[in-house]
């Protein structure tokens, strides 16, 4: 299992990762509502402005204050990190 930094010492498992979206557009203000009212919203920006949403598997959605490019860069750092560690174990 590895874990990707959502913010502020917060952390998701990757491999539960759907899609890391802006929450600007209609549609994803939506889906942020409607998590809301089934109490699968997780809020983990601490008061400050949401830049990036994160879907899971579970259809929780994450709130985080980092933009989406930030968290993706974070996702495929880990996942480049993990093909390489596969490596030395194979090679």
């Amino acid at each position: 299992m590895s874990l990707i930094n959502i913010g502020f010492g917060n952390t998701v498992n990757a491999s539960r990762i759907i899609a890391i979206v802006s929450p600007d557009s209609a549609p994803i203000k939506r889906i942020i509502e409607e998590a809301r009212n089934s109490k699968k919203l997780i809020d983990a920006t601490y008061g400050r402005r949401t830049r990036a949403l994160i879907i899971m598997d579970s259809e929780h959605v994450i709130l985080s204050s980092h933009n989406p490019e930030t968290v993706g860069h974070r996702f495929d750092d880990r996942e480049e990190c993990n093909e390489k560690i596969k490596g030395e174990y194979n090679g």
